[in-house]
């Protein structure tokens, strides 16, 4: 035990303890510009994220039009007569199925039939391209799906 005199006197301790407590906490304005913040970016991700969704579905759309197209040809040079309809093309074995369309949600494609033979040995025409069914257009390109 350590014995004062009288020119020592023992400050009284710094009650900061109340301070400390009441300092560490965040006010109710900065957790709104917080929460602010966050709704700004998820609004932003989003719309961006519609933007992708959108992309990936012409993306989807312009290779399941290309692969049928290469199975029409393939399938009217094979055979020497062209399809009759997109499930011919599966049924051959051209397709390993009908391709559903990313915009309509269905396999409601729309073959387009003309009397153009790619040989001198074709038998028949029929099929000779094939397009979506959608009504919409496309906001990249300007242009109809249905015109792809």
């Amino acid at each position: 035990m350590k014995i004062l005199r009288n020119d020592q006197k023992k400050e009284p301790a710094n009650n900061s303890a109340p301070r400390a407590a009441f300092a560490s906490g965040f006010t109710l304005l900065e957790l709104m510009i917080v929460i602010s913040i966050i709704l700004i970016l998820i609004g932003i991700a989003a719309t961006r994220y519609d933007r992708y969704v959108l992309r990936s579905k012409e993306a989807v759309l312009k290779t399941d039009l290309r692969t049928m197209r290469d199975a029409i040809d393939n399938c009217t040079l094979d055979k020497q007569a062209a399809p009759q309809s997109v499930e011919d093309l599966a049924q051959a074995g051209y397709l390993r199925d009908v391709p559903t369309d990313p915009m309509t949600h269905a396999k409601d494609w729309v073959p387009q039939f003309d009397s153009v033979v790619l040989s001198p040995d074709q038998t028949s025409t029929g099929m000779v391209n094939v397009h979506s069914n959608s009504n919409q257009v496309s906001k990249f390109e300007g242009t109809p799906y249905s015109e792809w």
